[in-house]
Formats: C-alpha cells, sequence, structure tokens
C-alpha cells in the first residue's frame, strides 16, 4: 500500500488567535484541501531558507505591517525563483507588489506607507476610500489564471483593507512580468499574477472570507491542487 502523501503548507504570517482572518485562513486549508495536508504558520521573524525549503507551498498571510518586512519578501522571492506555489491575501498581495518592484523591478526602495509613510518610492499607498469591511465586484481579465480558477470573469469579494496599489505606480506595474489579473468597477488593480509560473497569486481580497465546507473557495482549491 502506497504511503499517503501529505503536503506541506507554510502560512507566512504572524499568527493571532484573536484575528479573523488568521482563523479564516486555518479553515479555509481545511475545507478546500482534496488530500492531506500539514498546514504550519511561520513568524515572519522566523522565516528562513530551510523553514520555506521544508514546504510544498507556501501562502502569505493577512494582518500586516508585519513583525519582519524582509521575512515576508524573502518567502515570496523563495516561491518566485524556485517555482513553489504561493498565494498571497490581503497584506500578503500588497507584499508580492512590493517584493517585484525591489527584486524585479530593481526599484530597491519601494515601500508601503503603512510602515514607511514618507518614502520617496511608495508602491503600496493607503486607498482613497477604506475597503475595510466592502464587498465589492471584480472583473478578472479573461485569458488570466485567475479567470480559468473561476470559470468566470466576475466575482464578489470581500476586503479588509486600507492600503492598495499606488496609482502612480501601476502603469510600472503593467510593463513588468506581473500580470494585472483584476480590478474593481474604477480600474484599480485587485489581483495579480506570474505567467510562468506553476501558481504565483495575490489578491488583495480576502477569499478566506467567501469560502464554506461544501461551497470551497475556487482561489484556495486552486491553490492547494497546484501544490505537488
Amino acid at each position: 500500500m502506497n504511503d499517503l502523501k501529505v503536503v506541506r503548507i507554510g502560512i507566512v504570517g504572524d499568527f493571532n488567535p484573536a484575528n479573523a482572518s488568521h482563523a479564516a485562513t486555518n479553515e479555509a486549508v481545511k475545507h478546500c484541501a482534496e488530500e492531506a495536508v500539514d498546514a504550519r504558520w511561520i513568524g515572519t521573524e522566523e522565516v528562513t531558507e530551510a523553514a520555506l525549503a521544508d514546504c510544498d507551498g507556501l501562502w502569505i498571510a493577512p494582518a500586516s505591517p508585519y513583525r519582519s518586512m524582509e521575512g515576508a519578501l524573502m518567502a515570496i522571492r523563495f516561491a518566485r525563483e524556485n517555482g513553489v506555489p504561493l498565494l498571497g491575501t490581503c497584506g500578503g498581495f500588497q507584499h508580492i507588489i512590493l517584493e517585484h518592484a525591489r527584486n524585479v523591478l530593481g526599484i530597491a526602495d519601494a515601500e508601503h506607507e503603512e510602515s514607511n509613510p514618507g518614502a520617496a518610492q511608495l508602491f503600496i499607498s493607503r486607498l482613497a476610500c477604506s475597503l475595510k469591511g466592502r464587498k465589492m465586484k471584480i472583473t478578472v481579465e479573461p485569458e488570466s489564471m485567475l479567470a480559468r480558477l473561476y470559470g468566470r470573469t466576475t466575482a464578489e469579494e470581500g476586503y479588509y483593507c486600507n492600503f492598495g496599489v499606488n496609482p502612480n505606480f501601476v502603469e510600472t506595474l503593467r510593463s513588468s512580468g506581473l500580470r494585472i489579473a483584476a480590478s474593481d468597477g474604477e480600474g484599480e488593480i485587485r489581483a495579480v499574477e506570474l505567467a510562468g509560473h506553476p501558481f504565483f497569486l495575490g489578491t488583495l481580497f480576502l477569499p478566506q472570507h467567501n469560502s464554506r465546507a461544501g461551497a470551497p473557495h475556487p482561489v484556495i482549491r486552486g491553490f492547494l491542487r497546484s501544490v505537488k
């Protein structure tokens, strides 16, 4: 009899049992998985190459600022460069943008307004209108991986954030290898993905809050299916 394969998911973030998004992340992994999953939280201050190499997939969790931005960015870079399936939600999405700006576009001083409000290169800035607690319609790019996951080009998703992509840098991102996969009614970026990667997706929305036992969210199910 073959041994049961257990896929190992590293959830990179600073776990707080009182955080509803963290609880929803744990529950979503359980009910979206189609095979045995060992999901472990890795604190951002505890990120090492050895810890990352022990994971089959990485989920960059919400609730930033992280205790260690560098830890979160290291995990994202590791997944990008080594073909490790990665999902980033809310704060995870924001730090996918930062990692891409710093390490792909070469903008070493790309920053997040929440942690460094006076920085010159704020790729992530405070939203003109907070999305916290709001549900909004998104339009998904037809040829994107995200569209294949949904099986359609529109969806309604919930947010718990006050920060997003700085409009001043949207064209910079459009011209790079990081594909804009979804936007809202005003054209604001709400999801990005990396073409040619097994699974590399960031969503400003929180699919774990829109996932239930018996109705698993297609983004999370797709992420877990991609993990080998």
